[in-house]
């Protein structure tokens, strides 16, 4: 199986460009201290990078 990433939002939105709060939204973030895990896929990682001031990210082994 694939690894997963587990994303934890640990700054706010406030004064954040729009076009990078959709792109939290789309990760299933939108406040402080919420958590995901999404697959390790391109896409992901990508939408990831975009808000990589904004969250922290670790790999989560799902085995």
């Amino acid at each position: 199986m694939k690894a997963k990433l587990r994303v934890k939002q640990i700054r706010s939105t406030i004064g954040i460009d729009e076009r990078l709060r959709v792109n939290l939204k789309g990760l299933g973030l939108g406040r402080i201290g919420k958590t995901v895990v999404v697959n390790n896929t391109p896409s992901f990682r990508g939408a990831i990078k975009r808000v990589l001031h904004l969250v922290t990210v670790e790999e989560v082994d799902n085995g």
